[in-house]
């Protein structure tokens, strides 16, 4: 792990490595992409356009160009799904039931925060509101081909059904063994009440679900991570659909003192490690004697681990940066806006008022990260790539829309009308105006 001394070096260092800059322009236009990456932004292109064109059949091709994987049909048939349940291990399902509900009673409760119409009912004849109604269909992107994540669909799953979505379509890639998705995802939608499954992935999922096939219905929102590919095509068709986000490679910065325990910290650093080779892991502490501690932790611990090729890649360019004081690591802690920030300082609750810029806290030692990932209630997907400085983890809100109700009676647009029509002639907008005046003169254009 790289490591910097000072806060001006570390903060030199952090402003910022941001993996999706380079990915947010079209090649040729300001920022433009490197020739590897306009090759995959012309390829992400290329099966987009495909897919709206040949829709099912270009699917079927992709699959066995891409994944290797003959598709008799592109749907998980009911059966499969309710067989998948009854096949899974005990234990696991169990532990998955138990996250749906804790994911479940977390998202009600945000719900019935947010659900309803605010009103101003204290003005005379004057309503003023807004109407919150859920999406009518939404697709979730589940990574899958050489790994299961049932987790995944829980995350995004649960909090679309309890906001109320009419229907949930999942798309994720088979296996190249037996062209299958894993069953734990599939009991995982089961649980979650998922309505389709598709045996497609790539950027030609997202494609499918964005313009449809005679298969795979069009939705309105695409939500979930993937790779490179998944992810320009999500940005490539966003504007006919809508999206959650552009989630990057796993993102890990823990804020630590003297008092935290080396081996902790070193574990929740390669427990996000593992995920990615690309994954950015950072410890921030006021003592050189803990980051030298975690770093030999960090050696020691990855010689045991069964993704060590990928982790120990991700803890090679991981940073250890050495500041004066809590002061100055959460100006950086706000400066990278991390995905994950775990506070493993004494007192730890005292310093998320001071956090601007993070897609989710863990505060003191026994809140690790990967409880977070699995099962303490909030969504484990999360804004990466600095984007933290301006967006949300995917929650309840991603799957709701509103309307605004404006109801007013005659003495209230009378005593409205007269300052519309000054705005609207000073706008040159004579069509406005009179719309306005023809309700004052008391016209009737019926």
């Amino acid at each position: 792990m790289r490591r910097v001394t000072g806060f001006t070096e570390a903060r030199k260092l952090l402003s910022r490595k941001n993996y999706w800059e380079s990915f947010t322009s079209s090649p040729g236009g300001a920022g433009q992409a490197s020739s590897k990456e306009a090759s995959a932004w012309e390829v992400v292109q290329q099966i987009v356009a495909d897919v709206r064109f040949r829709g099912d059949e270009a699917l079927r091709d992709y699959s066995r160009k891409l994944d290797g994987v003959e598709l008799d049909s592109l749907e998980v048939s009911r059966e499969k799904i309710v067989a998948a349940r009854d096949a899974v291990d005990g234990k696991l399902l169990e532990a998955l039931e138990l996250a749906a509900g804790r994911i479940r009673d977390f998202h009600s409760a945000v719900y019935r925060a947010v659900s309803g119409t605010e009103e101003r009912p204290f003005i005379t004849g004057e309503h003023l509101g807004q109407q919150v109604r859920p999406l009518d269909r939404v697709g979730l992107y589940v990574p899958g081909g050489t790994a299961a994540y049932p987790s995944t669909v829980l995350m995004m799953a649960v909090p679309a059904r309890v906001a109320g979505v009419r229907e949930i379509i999942m798309v994720s890639p088979p296996s190249a063994e037996n062209g299958e998705i894993p069953a734990a995802a599939l009991a995982a939608a089961a649980i979650a009440g998922v309505d389709r499954i598709f045996k497609v992935g790539g950027a030609q999922a997202v494609a499918a679900l964005a313009f449809g096939t005679a298969s795979v219905p069009r939705v309105d929102k695409i939500c979930g991570p993937g790779n490179i590919f998944v992810t320009l095509a999500k940005k490539m068709v966003y504007g006919a659909v809508a999206i959650d986000g552009l989630e990057g490679p796993s993102e890990a910065v823990i804020v630590a003192d003297e008092s935290a325990n080396p081996a902790l910290c070193a574990a929740d650093l390669l427990a996000q490690a593992e995920h990615d080779s690309l994954a950015s892991v950072i410890l921030i502490t006021t003592s050189p004697e803990l980051a030298d501690e975690v770093e030999r932790e960090v050696a020691k611990q990855l010689a045991g681990m069964k993704r060590r090729s990928i982790a120990a890649q991700a803890a090679d360019a991981g940073m250890l940066l050495v500041v004066e004081n809590l002061e100055e690591a959460i100006e950086l802690v706000n400066l990278f806006a991390p995905e994950h920030l775990s506070l493993m300082v004494p007192r730890a609750a005292s310093l998320v008022g001071k956090i601007r810029n993070a897609g989710c806290i863990f505060v003191g030692e026994n809140s690790p990260i990967v409880l977070g990932d699995y099962i303490a209630g909030p969504s484990h997907v999360l804004p990466t790539g600095g984007s933290a400085r301006f967006a949300s983890p995917l929650g309840i809100g991603d799957f709701l829309k509103v309307s605004n109700v404006i109801a007013l009676d005659e003495t209230a647009m009378r005593e409205l009308g007269q300052a519309a029509v000054v705005i609207a002639e000073a706008e040159g907008l004579e069509g406005h105006a009179r719309a306005v005046e023809a309700r004052l003169q008391g016209e009737n254009n019926g």
